[in-house]
């Protein structure tokens, strides 16, 4: 009982938290809340967020790498300078790739991106050339931005654009009134940036999401949670992935600094815990799977960082024995269960534990964020209700995006009109994940609807990674199947190359969480009565040999 006090205390401070929140980010909104005539006006670019935070508070630190920092005044200032450079490329409504390392620079050109009237998408220079590649050519943009360091890596791609150097755009000077001309012309729905997520025809797929959907949902988010201009973020997540969304515009909408932790930290558990404890980070929105680097090594009893007082997760499901683990030594904080796939803007659902949980049991997805819709259907497009029955997990709401960029096949697919409602037109998202409810009427994930699986936080299609076998000369057949126990990617191959040239030869093809775990040699693939791959039979000769 004393236990569960504690936990919602710690809760009931992030509610309190939330009303010194709401204070900051009037301070930070009231000179564009308000029209000239004192007006309330709802935000219709997310360059607001900025702005409002630059007049509140222009010397707080914005944004903060290994290297440098910048406060939000010298953020806007650069970042109009690289407006004006990009726009005389005439980048209006159209994307711009944006080569370059997670840093405080970087930042400062996404933003010069959407001031210049486009939208931006990052790409990690990491990644096999082919699949950028296939990014650049699916998104057909007219220039990219490539910072110094990957001038040599960009001419490797196969892109028909400019490539833009990264200091030219902070050469010159800001064009206040071309800026003003750019934003007159802006609406919400107009793209703000794209994601890149694994496709099943082996083709990436381009989530376009627009300023309305990251106002709407960060408008929520961030007095959800309590953020105030005091936090300090520590940033965990890639730019290309949908989690630092949460982290960015959350800064940017309060005043608080995020702070970008150097990906290689994350091998060494003792190093990212005292880079936590120095920077004083409050706040950590990090994929499980990073959080469970820490827990596995048992990094905690090395440090413990003091100033953390909020710990959210999402992209795959928590192991409990890892929650637990963190729970005990950060008893009084507040600790927040994130479900949304990238579609509809970063979070559809959130559980703010306020209980204890035991291994083997089913943390909650919990209940929707304001001004979003979700529920379950079944095989025939009924809502689910009951207690235990699995449903698809589908979404409405100004959160959901725009559909899949220049790719209208697949979002017929996923962008669909709701089934239950034939009197007016109401797009979802139909995620392709099951969950059911519990018996306390609270929604759980359950699995995955088809082959895409989640997986060291991102999202994988296992046909992307099947396409890319193809790919292989020396293999004949081959199928990729994820072992749910093991959290394994296992790869089925019929064919003479051994296994870690095979590995080697996918490297060139796939980014490394797309790497099957494991690989399985096998003579032939065994059929099913409908002369396709039997994935049960595969799956039952690992199981046998375990046993």
């Amino acid at each position: 009982m004393q236990r569960r006090k504690t936990l919602l205390c710690g809760i009931s401070k992030g509610y309190e938290n939330g009303k010194k929140a709401a204070a900051a980010e009037y301070r930070a909104a009231i000179l564009f809340q308000e029209g000239a005539a004192g007006e309330h006006r709802r935000m219709d670019n997310i360059l607001e967020y900025l702005e409002g935070s630059a007049r509140a508070f222009p010397d707080h630190k914005a944004f903060e790498d290994e290297n440098c920092s910048c406060s939000f005044r010298e953020l806007e200032a650069a970042a109009k300078k690289v407006g004006t450079a990009l726009a005389r490329y005439d980048c209006r409504d159209r994307p711009v790739p944006v080569l370059m390392e997670k840093s405080v620079s970087a930042i400062q050109v996404m933003m010069g991106v959407v001031y210049a009237g486009g939208f931006y998408v990052v790409l990690d220079a990491a990644q096999p050339a082919a699949r950028l590649s296939t990014i650049l050519a699916a998104l057909d943009a007219k220039i990219m931005v490539v910072s110094r360091e990957n001038i040599s890596r960009a001419k490797e791609l196969e892109f028909s654009g400019k490539l833009v150097a990264e200091d030219q755009l902070f050469a010159g000077e800001a064009d206040e009134s071309l800026l003003h001309q750019i934003r007159l012309a802006h609406i919400d729905t107009a793209p703000l940036y794209i994601l890149f997520t694994s496709g099943s025809t082996g083709v990436p797929k381009g989530v376009v999401i627009s300023h309305r959907s990251v106002i709407d949902f960060i408008d929520r988010f961030v007095p959800t949670f309590g953020f105030t201009n005091e936090d300090v973020i520590g940033n965990q997540a890639p730019w290309d992935f949908d989690v630092s969304v949460k982290d960015i515009y959350s800064g940017m909408k309060t005043g608080a600094t995020v702070v970008l932790i150097p990906r290689k930290l994350f091998s060494f558990p003792m190093l990212l815990l005292d880079y936590l404890e120095e920077r004083r980070i409050t706040s950590l929105t990090w994929a499980v799977s990073a959080l469970t680097i820490v827990s596995t090594l048992n990094g905690l009893s090395y440090k413990v960082p003091g100033a953390i007082r909020r710990i959210m997760f999402s992209g795959e499901t928590m192991p409990v024995r890892h929650l637990n683990y963190w729970r005990s030594y950060y008893p009084d904080a507040m600790f927040v269960n994130l479900y949304g796939p990238t579609e509809i803007t970063c979070n559809c659902t959130y559980y703010i534990l306020d209980r204890e949980f035991s291994i083997g049991e089913d943390i909650p997805i919990g209940k929707a964020f304001v001004n979003e819709k979700v529920f379950l259907l079944d095989e025939e497009d009924h809502p689910v209700t009951k207690p235990g029955m699995r449903g698809e997990i589908c979404v409405s709401g100004t959160a959901v995006g725009l559909g899949y960029y220049r790719n209208p096949e697949q979002t017929r697919r996923a962008f669909v009109q709701n089934p239950l409602n034939d009197r007016y037109l109401e797009t979802i998202y139909r995620s392709g994940d099951l969950g059911f409810y519990n018996e306390r009427g609270e929604l759980c994930f359950a699995s995955r609807k088809d082959f895409q699986i989640k997986h060291m936080g991102h999202r994988i299609e296992l046909g992307e990674i099947d396409a890319a076998l193809e790919k292989v000369k020396e293999v004949l057949r081959s199928c990729c199947i994820f072992d749910e126990e093991r959290r394994q990617i296992l790869c089925f191959y019929q064919g003479e190359i051994d296994k870690k040239t095979l590995s080697r030869m996918l490297g060139t093809i796939l980014p490394d969480y797309m790497i099957p775990n494991r690989f399985i040699q096998v003579e032939e693939m065994p059929l099913n009565k409908n002369g396709k791959t039997d994935r049960k039979k595969l799956m039952d000769s690992i199981t046998k040999r375990r046993k």
